[in-house]
């Protein structure tokens, strides 16, 4: 394992998280709060370390899929433990525990929280929290593409070891150009949200910080109420932007690069399309009793949807209120999810459409054993790799929700609670039903729920492998090996120089 590109990215990482600290440091100014001392400290910390950790360049650069799951993994623990540093020694978020819930809470988009009062935090940590999902909707990874070369198939296996979905591939030939046209389309998309926002009389704070949550369908709302309070016609702005960032970012690149017609193609996107539009007629209808009429039905319906199937989760009503029809729906939209390659969370649109048309060619081959069928996706056929690994990813994402379930049931708390709880923070939505609704939050869970949680929603923004990689045996086996090694190397050299 080549741990000197490994030390040598995480050197970037920290380097770049203790740039990204000075933003808050600005609102802190702007609003004359005394908190950004915090995030000038705890940014100083992470850059001196960064440039320790990157001041020697690796010889070799090389850089396999090993090194990127490990990595990626290493790397968004390191991210969350530094950025809850703020939140923990300026007291606002007094337990550690809390802080790193938090963080993680944020950076995996998950918009799960334990604060009972958002609004008593001051701007600049609000922003931070809001900030958080915006980093990590398109990863942090992404953009050291950008800027750090790489070779022996380097890059994709760094994107494809943090980027959501079943597969991942190039846009354009250079992986650099692909990571630097995501972020261009990333940050046109969150601009766009603001002004629209600013057009609807939100003040110029709420715009940013909504519009950073909406990005990276994080969900971290500023208000205590989320989205409640805030007039119908930016409700439907946000409703759209949600829905927008669950789309299949190539899907944007066909229409930047005026491919329109192979855009509408897209498989994945109007399977996507189409579970929104049929979710929102049938809560719709469902809630409509509830209602003043139809258009304040439909726009509840079309706000929870958009949220919940994009892993947002923002709320903009008590849901947990709603008919059982409409909340089961609105679970069965969290395992869903978003599409592939884009900044939302879930099991993932094209997953899922891979295996019903699985199941379908199976019931296929008992009707009539001598067809041979190649099943086919976005008008190319499957591999059977592909297949394979999207059946070994649900069967260890229901080995994985299973155990969290159990362990997070020994507080005893009820099932509605426990089963949401876990649903909501492995498919990085944030609000589930009962005890942890949209009303509610995640804070009255003890230490050791919180760290499976915790675990989960690293789990399931990593897509599952990248972080359980870290827990094989051979991973650490390989490490020990080479600081035994190098050690020994050392005093080689030490001998050689007194000889």
């Amino acid at each position: 394992m080549n741990t000197s590109v490994i030390r040598y990215l995480l050197g970037y990482i920290l380097k770049l998280e203790g740039f990204l600290l000075l933003l808050p440091c600005i609102v802190a100014g702007i609003y004359y709060e005394k908190s950004g001392i915090y995030f000038l400290i705890v940014a100083l910390i992470s850059i001196a370390i960064g440039f320790i950790f990157s001041a020697k360049k690796p010889r070799d650069f090389t850089f396999y899929l090993k090194e990127g799951c490990a990595t990626t993994a290493l790397g968004w623990v390191v991210l969350s433990i530094f950025g809850c540093l703020p939140f923990y020694i300026s007291g606002e978020i007094p337990s550690f525990t809390d802080a790193l819930f938090e963080t993680i809470s944020g950076f995996t988009t998950t918009g799960a929280s334990i604060l009972p009062e958002v609004e008593s935090l001051s701007y600049c940590m609000n922003f931070w929290r809001c900030f958080t999902h915006w980093i990590g909707g398109m990863g942090v990874l992404v953009f050291l593409l950008a800027i750090i070369p790489l070779s022996g198939g380097s890059n994709i296996n760094l994107m494809r070891a943090e980027s959501p979905g079943p597969s991942v591939g190039k846009l354009v030939p250079k992986m650099k150009h692909t990571a630097r046209l995501l972020y261009i389309i990333y940050f046109g998309l969150t601009t766009m949200e603001i002004i629209f926002l600013l057009f609807g009389k939100m003040p110029l704070y709420d715009a940013i910080c909504t519009s950073l949550g909406t990005a990276g369908t994080g969900g971290f709302g500023i208000k205590n109420d989320s989205f409640c309070g805030y007039n119908v016609y930016l409700q439907w702005v946000v409703t759209i932007f949600m829905i927008l960032f669950g789309v299949n970012f190539n899907a944007y690149y066909l229409l930047f690069f005026g491919h329109i017609r192979d855009a509408l193609k897209v498989e994945e996107v109007r399977y996507y399309f189409g579970i929104i539009i049929a979710s929102v007629v049938v809560i719709s209808v469902n809630i409509a009793h509830m209602c003043t009429g139809v258009f304040d039905a439909v726009t509840k319906a079309a706000f929870q949807v958009g949220s919940i199937i994009t892993t947002t989760g923002f709320s903009s009503t008590d849901f947990d209120r709603w008919p059982e029809l409409s909340k089961t729906l609105l679970v069965l939209l969290m395992f869903i999810g978003a599409c592939a390659g884009s900044t939302g969370g879930g099991i993932k649109v094209s997953r899922i459409v891979i295996a019903v048309k699985t199941i379908l060619k199976e019931l296929n081959g008992y009707i009539h054993p001598k067809s041979v069928k190649k099943l086919t996706f976005e008008h190319k056929p499957v591999d059977h790799d592909v297949i394979r690994s999207i059946n070994v990813y649900f069967m260890t994402y229901a080995v994985i929700f299973v155990v969290s379930m159990l362990l997070v049931s020994v507080e005893n708390y009820d099932f509605t609670t426990n089963f949401t709880a876990v649903a909501a923070t492995f498919n990085n939505i944030g609000p589930g039903l009962s005890l942890v609704g949209p009303t509610c939050n995640f804070g009255f869970f003890n230490n050791f729920s919180k760290y499976i949680l915790m675990f989960d929603m690293l789990a399931g923004r990593l897509e599952l492998f990248p972080l359980l990689i870290l827990f094989h045996p051979s991973i650490w086996k390989e490490l020990f090996i080479q600081a035994d090694k190098k050690v020994k190397g050392n005093r080689k050299e030490k001998q050689n120089v007194r000889m």
